[in-house]
């Protein structure tokens, strides 16, 4: 039975189809040289040399706690790829929030190793990304704003935010 087949009996029987089905999405395409930033969240130093092969986790200095540029731009409803090089967490919080407003003793633990603190302040955040831990320590996450304002951009790892690890995000009208 062909899947348009199925779709077409399974409507004719009665049944209840999902209501994720029937939900309509925006797709109206963003354009333009806003559409989309990029920004490096860590980076890899050069300075002693670094050898990752094979995919040995590096020691901890030869990463760069910072957020590449500092003040990223983009227009309402346009994305930022956050290209992550290290143990980091992304964290997004709305408009006007401070690195100071963050509430650095709400904490949760990493998976692994267990025990490492990951910031957990919900308030204003829009965002927080996976816990970093079960992940590997090169990816990307992609976040789309839509309301206009100054992102706060933090890395939820309680030692790198402690460092400075953070930047902004300038979304556009």
């Amino acid at each position: 039975m062909k899947r348009r087949e199925f779709v077409a009996s399974v409507i004719a029987s009665g049944l209840a189809v999902p209501a994720v089905a029937s939900q309509s999405h925006e797709h109206n395409p963003v354009t333009g040289p806003l559409a989309n930033a990029v920004v490096s969240f860590g980076a890899w130093k050069t300075e002693p040399a670094l050898d990752r092969f094979p995919n040995v986790p590096p020691p901890p200095p030869t990463n760069a706690h910072l957020l590449f540029p500092h003040d990223a731009k983009i227009k309402a409803g346009g994305a930022v790829s956050f290209v992550i090089s290290g143990l980091h967490n992304v964290q997004i919080f709305a408009p006007g929030t401070q690195p100071a407003e963050i509430n650095t003793a709400l904490l949760t633990p990493m998976t692994a190793p267990p025990g490492l603190p990951i910031i957990n302040d919900a308030t204003n955040r829009v965002y927080r990304g996976p816990d970093p831990s079960l992940l590997p320590l090169d990816r990307v996450e992609t976040v789309q704003l839509s309301a206009p304002g100054r992102y706060l951009v933090i890395c939820g790892f309680l030692f790198h935010f402690q460092d400075n690890m953070f930047g902004y995000v300038n979304v556009l009208p």
